[in-house]
């Protein structure tokens, strides 16, 4: 056998689907190949996928994760090609490959590992195609971002190996595991996979030992492949921080000097902290920057506004009390901001429409509350009424030159409809434009173009914003070509395979089971959570509302209030998942009081089926099914 390839798989059908179809193409010439898909008990149809669509793939099927390393070695031991491809799901390689990386290892006996030059799905090259081993000063100078400032230096760029060239063949001391083929009799001297790496540093330590039991690793350049570098890690998590840094440390307890290991340890606490630091202040500036800029430009101009009332109309501009300007005009603000949140003005993708309503009902509700309120504290209906409408007007101010900025139009830039080029023959892209037509995607129109030297310039006179390659119609060679040639267009790129009604790209990778197809409503979506908060406060408030009444006929009344209390507090949420072995592999949500087995009279008892329906509830969310669970298991809402 002259060639393995080992795929470990963990929940990513259509990226796997989209990989191995490409596989088979890169194969077409060479006789003498093997295919391993080791999968680590995905709840998604990966396995079934591959039993129907690749039934001479050699199929392992794990019972739990057993993690990338120890899955790799699976295959790798039944395997019996001359060289072994190890090779990520979540990648598509060009026809030829695979004959040029077997040309140039038959060419180089030295080569133990051979790497190619990856680019992600918008069509950039990754630096990580090529890399250092991770030394203390490498390590020092990548975390203190002196590789920024000099990426072309020997010196100090090292991480990525900067003073080499991505355009030449060279030695180089780290391959990435997205793509990484190895010689056989290599292997046989260095080991497998170290196991102890559940997920990342396994490449790095064995191409260490490559280099170790005397072979050399290369960088080829002269084949290419797209690598979606799975966005699924959520690389700005602490997990991912934890995860990725304490590979790290197993590297350096094993192949560095005692001396070198705690300077090494040093720099990966730092990294671990200041990583997580970052990512929390990125992620709370993130939800709370577009707030706190509503809120100081409309108390400014409410300040405004209060003293030139004062003035035009009582002749004096300090007519208010200090406690007016200081502490209700802030209220009010306060109060028209939550109304807006909760209309979803506050979503990424937000419209004009949620600003109004949220801000009407604001007024709606600071006009009631007004007339309640004594004498002495009523101030002025105008003052609300004008109010309102000069923050409406500030925030939609704000948010049209947000989209003057980003895309040069008076927009709304979180909510521009995509316009859409289809590249491919006509039959295949009448297919994709039908099946974007039959989704809520918002688009203004849909260009259906054949392959042409003039792409670059159709994208920009018309103002593309989304550019699908139909896999069918294009050679994997040529749509990896046009997505390197076009990287400054500021255009997304996806691939349309052949046989599924589905679309790959970089942003389909967001969570194990998220949104591979265009179709799908995953709860992980952002007005999905938002709506279910939503659902959740109003639903609780109701029910204690009525817990005089329902108290006679849910068990365990007291456990019932208790948990509306725990929902309207963001601790649980009314709706979730059913238990079962494999949960965490879900998008994350609060703990449940109730869940979709509460609207079956039989209950399954299989924890494959419970699966399928947590899977189904994760990836086609709506309030609708919320409401209709939380109905039919209203008297469970006392469970524990």
């Amino acid at each position: 056998m002259k060639l393995s390839i080992v795929i470990v798989n963990y929940n990513v059908v259509y990226f796997l689907d989209n990989c191995l179809s490409s596989v088979y193409k890169a194969i077409k010439n060479i006789p003498d190949v093997e295919i391993f898909v080791v999968d680590n008990d995905s709840v998604d149809t990966s396995v079934d996928m591959v039993k129907a669509k690749y039934p001479k793939v050699i199929l392992i099927e794990n019972k739990e994760n057993a993690g990338f390393a120890k899955a790799n070695n699976q295959a790798i031991k039944q395997s019996t090609g001359e060289y072994v491809l190890l090779l990520n799901p979540d990648t598509l390689v060009e026809e030829t490959t695979f004959e040029k990386c077997l040309a140039f290892m038959d060419s180089h006996k030295d080569c133990g590992g051979l790497g190619v030059k990856m680019i992600d799905g918008k069509g950039r090259l990754l630096k990580e195609s090529k890399r250092g081993f991770p030394s203390p000063w490498v390590s020092f100078c990548k975390l203190s971002g002196l590789i920024k400032l000099f990426p072309h230096s020997k010196r100090y760029a090292g991480y990525y190996l900067g003073h080499l060239s991505y355009d030449r063949t060279n030695e180089v001391e780290v391959l990435a595991g997205a793509y990484m083929m190895l010689r056989r009799e290599c292997l046989d001297k260095t080991g497998l996979l170290d196991e102890d790496y559940f997920m990342y540093g396994e490449d790095i330590d064995l191409s260490y030992r490559i280099t170790q039991a005397g072979y050399k690793n290369y960088y080829y350049p002269d084949t290419r492949i797209i690598h979606y570098k799975g966005e699924s890690t959520k690389k700005g998590s602490l997990n991912y921080v934890y995860t990725f840094f304490n590979a790290m440390k197993i590297f350096a307890d094993k192949h560095l000097s005692s001396k070198q290991n705690k300077l090494f340890s040093l720099f990966i606490t730092l990294a671990i902290w200041f990583n997580a630091t970052i990512a929390a202040i990125k992620r709370i500036f993130s939800h709370i920057a577009q707030p706190i800029l509503d809120f100081v430009l409309s108390y400014a101009a409410f300040y405004f506004l209060v003293r030139l009332w004062a003035a035009a109309v009582w002749h004096n501009p300090d007519y208010y009390a200090p406690s007016y300007i200081l502490y209700v005009i802030p209220c009010y603000i306060l109060v028209l901001l939550t109304c807006v949140y909760l209309c979803g003005g506050y979503l990424q993708k937000t419209s004009p429409k949620r600003i109004i309503g949220g801000i009407f009902f604001g007024m709606v509700a600071l006009l009631v509350f007004y007339s309640l309120m004594p004498s002495e504290l009523r101030y002025s209906r105008a003052l609300i009424l004008i109010g309102g409408v000069m923050i409406l007007v500030i925030m939609l101010l704000i948010r049209l030159l947000k989209g003057l900025i980003s895309t040069g139009k008076l927009t709304f830039c979180d909510n521009k409809s995509s316009k859409y080029l289809i590249i491919g023959d006509e039959t295949e892209s009448e297919r994709v434009a039908l099946m974007l037509r039959s989704t809520q995607l918002r688009h203004e129109a849909i260009y259906c173009q054949k392959d042409t030297a003039q792409i670059a310039d159709i994208i920009r006179i018309y103002g593309i914003n989304e550019v699908i390659f139909c896999a069918k119609s294009l050679s994997q060679e040529r749509i990896i070509s046009l997505m390197s040639a076009m990287t400054n267009t500021n255009a997304h790129y996806s691939i349309a395979p052949e046989s599924v009604d589905c679309i790959i790209s970089s942003n389909a990778i967001n969570t194990p089971i998220d949104i591979y197809t265009i179709s799908l409503n995953s709860i992980s979506q952002e007005e999905n959570r938002h709506n279910k908060r939503l659902f959740d406060l109003f639903a609780s408030f109701i029910l204690l509302i009525g817990s005089p009444i329902l108290v006679f006929v849910i068990k365990h009344p007291l456990r019932y209030i208790k948990n509306c209390w725990l929902v309207m507090l963001s601790k649980k949420t009314l709706v979730g998942y059913s238990p079962s072995e494999n949960q965490e592999r879900l998008p994350k949500i609060k703990p449940c009081v109730l869940t979709s087995l509460d609207s079956i009279k039989a209950i399954p008892q299989d924890n494959a089926v419970i699966e399928r329906l947590n899977v189904m509830y994760a990836r086609n969310y709506s309030i609708e099914r919320d409401f209709n669970i939380l109905i039919r298991g209203i008297k469970h809402l006392g469970r524990r």
